[in-house]
């Protein structure tokens, strides 16, 4: 049975890894094409799209449903490879290793709105033209995070610009940090459950 296990978790990552594959050709539509493509098109689609479709979860350009789906493979992944390791899964390593993929999809999400507000930072701070693709992207991201955290700490008050995408960023990477340690004692205390 645990070889069976093993099997399913190095299904997973491959097909994981396919996943990754079709994101990362996705970002480059036009340049990557071709049989391989359309087969790898063809393989994840139906699953991304199940869960474009039930979530939704879309902030401007970006569609972050696709993260949902990617950490769902992760888990069962997780849960069959410690079945194939250890033979058993309890319900507080069920519950720890959910925990830590949903913290893990939400440090990206928080690590991945630092960089883009960063380099917004740097637009501005080296005057460079922001009115090309790239930073109409970047702003369609940008804008509404720095927005809404401006929003919740200062209200209504006018705040120099650069501070005020510097203090969503900075809190941004401060709540991480202190979140990261708590999940990680929270999910350490679910391990050791013997329910």
């Amino acid at each position: 049975m645990r070889f069976i296990f093993g099997i399913l978790a190095a299904a997973i990552s491959i097909y994981s890894l396919i996943i990754f594959l079709r994101i990362i050709f996705s970002w480059f539509q036009g340049l990557v094409s071709g049989k391989p493509a359309e087969i790898i098109k063809k393989i994840t689609d139906p699953y991304l799209d199940w869960w474009r479709g039930k979530l939704n979860l879309r902030v401007g350009i970006m569609d972050f449903s696709v993260i949902a789906g990617i950490m769902f493979l992760y888990l069962l992944q997780n849960i069959f490879n410690k079945l194939a390791s250890a033979g058993t899964v309890t319900l507080g390593s069920i519950l720890a290793m959910l925990l830590l993929s949903v913290w893990s999809v939400i440090s990206f999400i928080g690590g991945f709105c630092i960089v883009v507000i960063i380099l917004r930072i740097i637009a501005y701070l080296t005057k460079r033209n922001v009115y090309g693709q790239f930073w109409s992207a970047v702003d369609s991201i940008s804008k509404p995070i720095i927005y809404k955290i401006n929003r919740i700490i200062f209200g209504n008050k006018i705040v120099n610009y650069l501070l005020s995408m510097v203090i969503p960023a900075a809190l941004i990477a401060v709540l991480l940090f202190a979140g990261r340690i708590l999940i990680n004692l929270l999910a350490g205390f679910l391990y050791i459950l013997p329910v």
